[in-house]
């Protein structure tokens, strides 16, 4: 462990400037008179949702055939096996797998 005179010497290495927390400017508001139509929250929210683009979904599959299915199985199996590495821990995706696999 590193004694308070080591931690002193690090940093002693920094300046100032590498120290400060930089904010944003402040934005000075040139003109103060309220507008002649005023809008809401809730037309802003309605406007930013007729703007927004559609989610885009993939088709829904149709399994026609044996190879098709294995095939469907072994990608599922992937996926949920991809997403038990990256996430261990988390319950819920077992229970999602084992609740697949029983279906």
């Amino acid at each position: 462990m590193a004694s308070g005179k080591d931690s002193d010497r690090t940093l002693a290495y920094m300046t100032r400037k590498d120290t400060e927390v930089k904010l944003p400017r402040t934005t000075r508001v040139k003109n103060k008179t309220p507008a002649p139509v005023q809008i809401t929250a809730e037309q802003i929210l309605r406007e930013a949702r007729e703007r927004q683009e559609a989610e885009i979904r993939p088709p829904k599959q149709k399994i026609t055939d044996s190879t098709e299915l294995s095939d469907y199985r072994l990608r599922r199996r992937k996926e949920f096996e991809d997403q038990i590495r990256r996430a261990r821990w988390n319950i819920q995706v077992w229970v999602k797998y084992a609740q697949w696999e029983e279906s």
